[in-house]
Formats: structure tokens, C-alpha cells, sequence
């Protein structure tokens, strides 16, 4: 009979462990937000947090009017150049609020991929973190 602890664990279990652990470290405040990573199957998805008072300040997702008739250039995969665009609105709209610097939350995901190519055009459209 097998025990209960030995059994393997979900993807989505081990993710919410990760991003537990990580949450213990990261914390978002109004001068410096906590920029906060979902990723689905399809789409990505970034937060401006204050944890300080519970608040989002700023968020924006690829299903964004201004983001929905995406098209990548030719032989380039298109959910990452779709979330490096997303990535980089996102900084300018944080910038047009007076949001400069961000803590990173990659939310228990591999900094890889659509999550790196979000991150990376938020700092291409001036976000520092």
C-alpha cells in the first residue's frame, strides 16, 4: 500500500509551492510595485501591485484591445513576441503613472520563454527591476 506523501505531486501543486516560497521574499509597495507574472496556456497576464495596501495599481493582459490584432514578424513564435509587446505597454503605462521601478514576481513559473519575453519588454519600455 502506497503512502499518501509518496505520491507525485501536480505541476500546478509544485508551481503554488514555488510561488509561496518566492512570495516570502518579494513584496510590493506604492514607489516600488511588485510586477506580478500569470501565465496561462494562451495568454499572459501583468499586475502593478502595492502589498502595502492591497491594491493594484496597473494591469494588462494579451487579450488587450490594443494588443488583439498582434501579428509577429515572420519566423518568430508568436505567444512570445505577444507577451514581449505586452510586456513593453505595460512599462509605458506604468511610466504615464510615475512608475520607474518594479520588484519581479515570475509567480512560481521558470523564468524562461513567454515569462522572460514579458520581462524583458517591460525593461525595454523603461522599467527597471
Amino acid at each position: 500500500m502506497a503512502k499518501i506523501g509518496n505520491l507525485k505531486k501536480g505541476r500546478a501543486v509544485l508551481r503554488a509551492r514555488r510561488h509561496r516560497r518566492i512570495r516570502k521574499k518579494v513584496w510590493g509597495t506604492a514607489e516600488r510595485p511588485r510586477f506580478v507574472v500569470h501565465r496561462s496556456l494562451r495568454n499572459m497576464e501583468g499586475q502593478l501591485v502595492d502589498d502595502e495596501q492591497s491594491h493594484t495599481l496597473l494591469g494588462l493582459s494579451t487579450l488587450n484591445e490594443a494588443l488583439r490584432d498582434f501579428k509577429p514578424e515572420a519566423g518568430k513564435n508568436r505567444r512570445v513576441e505577444h507577451a514581449r509587446v505586452a510586456g513593453k505597454r505595460l512599462a509605458e503605462q506604468a511610466r504615464e503613472k510615475g512608475i520607474e521601478t518594479v520588484v519581479f514576481d515570475r509567480g512560481g513559473y521558470q523564468y524562461h520563454g513567454r515569462v522572460k519575453a514579458f520581462a524583458e519588454g517591460a525593461r525595454e519600455g523603461g522599467l527597471k527591476f
